[in-house]
């Protein structure tokens, strides 16, 4: 495992706002990645349920992110490991495909398959977002409602709860959850935004926006991947999230890029 520095540009500017810069973490492959970060999330969560007596984790789909997943229930399954009390674990979405829940395209239904079905959670803390048959008509009612659910859970006086880890997988040019560049997205200040005419496949979707990614205790970005390289390297050296959406993705306290060789294989050494 080894350390990168950012971009000096992003650096910078992340100083001057009092926002911690991101700390790079590559690993030499997808399959050390996932284990790594898997780790990584148990310990944060235990911590969390330490402080907090409870924790909270914002899921995110791909296929790195649903890696990550399954060996994360891999270790709640051995006993030395057994560090989290699930049933205290409030689970989020980035953001969802508005699709029939059934769907293979769903973030939800492969998390269940990787994780939820394999860990002792309360249902009654598993936040889904709403398929397209689950009685809302637009992706804009679904958006809505789910915004009414982080803010039934955040209390009185605050329409976002805690997240301890939000998980983001990034695209080839530089999407996270659904934020696309040069999308509505991008500059909507909703906490929960519907996606239409989205560039990939399907194009209709629900997506936390940048209010609810930034509000997180940690955002952890998991990038495997040559393909995403070009991207990973602008959003550290400076870019404008309305180019390159990652580059918005920052945590109150800690943002985390965990990457694998291939994935780092165009940020500056040294």
């Amino acid at each position: 495992m080894s350390q990168l520095p950012p971009g000096e540009r992003v650096e910078e500017a992340l100083v001057e706002q009092g926002i911690p810069a991101p700390d790079v973490v590559i690993q030499p492959d997808a399959e050390h990645l996932a284990r790594s970060v898997a780790s990584a999330l148990v310990a944060r969560l235990s911590a969390a349920q330490t402080v907090h007596g409870t924790a909270s984790v914002v899921l995110t789909g791909g296929g790195i992110g649903t890696a990550v997943l399954s060996r994360v229930a891999d270790l709640a399954e051995v006993p030395e490991h057994a560090v989290v009390d699930w049933s205290t674990v409030d689970v989020w979405w980035g953001d969802d495909r508005f699709v029939p829940a059934d769907s293979e395209e769903r973030n939800e239904l492969g998390a269940r398959k990787a994780f939820l079905s394999r860990v002792p959670l309360d249902p009654e803390r598993i936040h889904p977002m709403p398929s397209s048959d689950a009685g809302f008509d637009e992706p804009e009612d679904a958006a809505a409602w789910y915004a009414e659910q982080l803010a039934a859970a955040a209390g009185v006086g605050r329409v976002l709860p805690r997240f301890d880890v939000l998980l983001l997988g990034m695209g080839p040019e530089g999407h996270v959850a659904s934020i696309f560049p040069d999308s509505p997205a991008v500059s909507d200040d909703r906490p929960v935004v519907a996606v239409r005419n989205c560039p990939k496949p399907p194009p209709t979707r629900v997506s936390l926006g940048f209010p609810a990614i930034t509000s997180a205790e940690e955002v952890w970005l998991l990038v495997s991947g040559e393909g995403k390289a070009e991207a990973v390297a602008r959003a550290l050296s400076g870019a404008e999230p309305r180019e390159i959406p990652a580059a918005g993705a920052r945590g109150r306290r800690a943002t985390r890029w965990l990457l694998d060789a291939d994935a780092a294989s165009q940020l500056p050494r040294g």
